[in-house]
């Protein structure tokens, strides 16, 4: 039998509803937990789409009352969490609602962990930093990518440092995952580009990650199935509700692997780019994305050959080297075909910059289960041949 599978491995996951009309069952959840009163964690782009609005008459509806906390940023900052965990104790909340992409439901992580621990949320960066249970969490997500729905990461930006930073705990697991594709159709095509990027990118560092195994492996080979399946389709047709469910059913997938097997060197990266830049994450990965792939290649040229044939590559009679060429331009390929090109040099990234860059990325968690070895020296080299 293969080591591979006799290796003990984890494998947590929150309770998943998926399906169109998932995202109206947030206040009978409420209520299983026994709360009288949550905290809704949002954004303005949410509120602005009509769901919050929804969620608030269900949750009214069931006698439950509701404080919305919507001022959180695109890469949500620490302040921004102190000030839910203060609205989340001015109220007595007993749980907390996210609706909303990566952002709201980071911040909504952030809070629950602030309000559990009376802290300062920069106290708990870093692996397995909490100490006691934080308070229930029911999220519906706006996108299909984040997979902070799914996964026991928490990713804030620290201002002060420019620089985002990971809490990656089982303890934020989301309780539910409430995932439901009709949200995703208020997405703009870009929006739903970058997330769909950021799933396959989920999936693909999952699939090679040093912490990987059969749980995992099965849940990422299908969303890079159903992301390169059904995302070109979808950006060019944002308001098919099929697309949408494939993509959705993708990134699910892809946060069951990535959450287990942890992630790699292009997420530890662009955690050190979108701190310093305040850029969307998704634009982030994609930019960094075939750079890092071809760095990898030679570390698990096998993994990374049946992730070509997924992807409908056929790779017989083809060299190592081959199959990493074909690769890279597929994934080149796929990214300009749904809008996102350029080089870190197009959004501001010149090449003083890279020692910084580079020295968070070593810091990141994720460069711990990169398939290749990373040093400082390899890590600039890549930011460089991205620029």
């Amino acid at each position: 039998m293969s080591s591979s599978i006799t290796r003990l491995r984890k494998f947590v996951a929150p309770e998943i509803i998926f399906g169109e009309g998932a995202r109206r069952a947030v206040a009978n959840y409420v209520s299983t937990f026994g709360a009288e009163r949550v905290l809704l964690v949002s954004d303005p782009g949410v509120v602005l789409a009509g769901w919050v609005a929804e969620v608030e008459a269900d949750l009214a509806a069931q006698g439950i009352a509701c404080r919305r906390f919507t001022s959180v940023s695109p890469n949500p900052r620490s302040e921004e969490v102190m000030a839910g965990a203060e609205a989340y104790r001015e109220m007595g909340a007993q749980a907390i609602v996210a609706i909303g992409g990566g952002s709201p439901m980071d911040c909504a992580k952030g809070i629950g962990i602030v309000v559990a621990h009376n802290g300062h949320i920069l106290d708990f960066e870093g692996v397995d930093t909490l100490s006691v249970p934080i308070p229930p969490l029911i999220f519906v997500p706006s996108t299909a990518g984040t997979s902070a729905d799914i996964s026991q990461f928490a990713i804030l930006s620290d201002q002060q440092r420019r620089m985002k930073f990971s809490i990656v705990s089982k303890s934020v697991v989301p309780d539910v995952s409430l995932i439901d594709p009709q949200v995703t159709l208020t997405m703009s095509p870009f929006l739903t580009a970058c997330t769909g990027v950021d799933a396959l990118v989920h999936a693909i560092e999952a699939f090679v990650s040093t912490g990987s195994g059969p749980l995992t492996d099965a849940h990422a080979l299908e969303a890079m199935r159903l992301i390169n399946g059904h995302l070109v389709a979808l950006v060019a047709d944002p308001q098919n509700l099929e697309l949408r469910s494939q993509v959705m059913l993708g990134s699910m997938q892809a946060g069951l692997a990535f959450s287990n097997a942890i992630l790699g060197a292009v997420h530890a990266m662009s955690h050190s780019l979108g701190g310093f830049l305040d850029l969307p994450h998704g634009l982030c990965n994609s930019l960094l994305l075939e750079h890092v792939v071809a760095y990898n290649f030679e570390a698990a040229p096998e993994r990374f050959t049946r992730i070509a044939e997924t992807l409908g590559i056929d790779c017989r009679g083809l060299t190592a080297r081959e199959v990493r060429a074909r690769l890279v331009e597929h994934l080149v390929a796929l990214k300009g075909a749904v809008g996102l090109t350029g080089t870190l040099g197009r959004v501001g990234v010149s090449s003083s910059d890279v020692p910084f860059l580079t020295r968070h990325a070593l810091q990141d968690p994720c460069i711990l289960t990169n398939p290749r070895r990373s040093g400082p020296r390899d890590v600039q080299v890549v930011y460089e041949e991205a620029l």
